[in-house]
């Protein structure tokens, strides 16, 4: 059975059961660009110089790799770029709870990191080493266990032991996932809201300033350390998560797409892009037009 095959059962299958475990060796990357109305948690051994994408991110892999995906409209795909293994595996779980209708039990205390964890998986979440070590022993044996009921306590504990690990990180941008906006500081979350609103317009740090009731120096301090980002890489990360979206989503040409994200200099926006997705808009588009299977 090819793996475009396996895309296509995955859904009937996940109408009667809580998890699709596939745990499978292969010696290339085949699927298309994809996305589907599951959630997934995705494992690859020995692929190093694969490469990885999820939504607007762009990255070259190591020996091992776990991604958590959680949006529905996410497109995901691991292509073989100058990956040269033969024995690559793959273990891919999909999961249908946690879904609308699941929130307010995940919400309850003992599940309320995962519930963060899902949250913040819409953008796709990669784990780093330390993470992925504390659950290879179970990751590596769950397709073997074959009691539904074990399995799915398996899974939990692994996501459960995932949600408490630190240094995972969100992949795509939040204009690229199209979530909504949260935040902790009413203070920030109130500017964030107002960027996303109006990026397409000159944004001054004298207007933010002033909303959030600071002086100009105070709020680029306070921004940075709450978000971890200048006011100027913010902005400029909302303004190429939707130049990204329009690429892949739209046929209008660039000059149309840097002028509704804020860049009337259709060279500057060509600079930033390129800085930032490592290539230019349109080779990005160009090499964005792959067939996208739904499942």
């Amino acid at each position: 059975m090819t793996e475009n095959n396996i895309l296509h059962e995955i859904t009937p299958l996940m109408e009667k059961d809580l998890l699709y475990i596939a745990d499978r060796r292969k010696s290339e990357f085949s699927y298309p660009i994809h996305n589907h109305e599951v959630f997934e948690l995705n494992f690859v051994e020995h692929a190093a110089g694969a490469r990885r994408i999820v939504g607007d991110s762009s990255e070259v892999i190591g020996e091992y790799d776990l991604v958590l995906i959680t949006s529905y409209e996410l497109e995901h795909v691991w292509e073989q770029a100058e990956c040269r293994s033969t024995d690559i595996r793959e273990i891919t779980i999909q999961f249908n709870f946690g879904k609308s209708g699941h929130e307010d039990f995940f919400a309850k205390t003992p599940f309320r990191n995962i519930n963060e964890m899902l949250k913040e998986a819409q953008k796709g979440l990669c784990f780093n080493m330390s993470a992925i070590m504390k659950v290879y022993e179970r990751l590596d044996g769950l397709s073997k266990i074959t009691d539904s009921f074990e399995a799915f306590m398996c899974f939990l504990d692994i996501l459960n032991t995932l949600a408490k690990c630190k240094g995972s990180r969100a992949l795509a941008s939040s204009s690229y996932a199209r979530i909504k906006i949260e935040d902790n500081s009413r203070r920030i979350l109130k500017i964030k809201n107002f960027i996303n609103n109006n990026y397409m317009y000159e944004i001054k740090l004298k207007e933010l300033a002033e909303m959030a009731n600071m002086s100009e120096a105070a709020f680029s301090r306070f921004f940075k350390i709450h978000t971890g980002r200048t006011l100027s890489d913010y902005i400029i990360d909302i303004r190429m998560g939707y130049a990204t979206r329009m690429l892949v989503d739209t046929t209008e040409n660039i000059s149309e797409i840097s002028f509704k994200c804020g860049y009337n200099n259709i060279s500057n926006f060509n600079r930033i892009f390129k800085r930032k997705r490592g290539c230019s808009p349109s080779d990005y588009r160009t090499n964005y037009q792959k067939i996208k299977v739904i499942v």
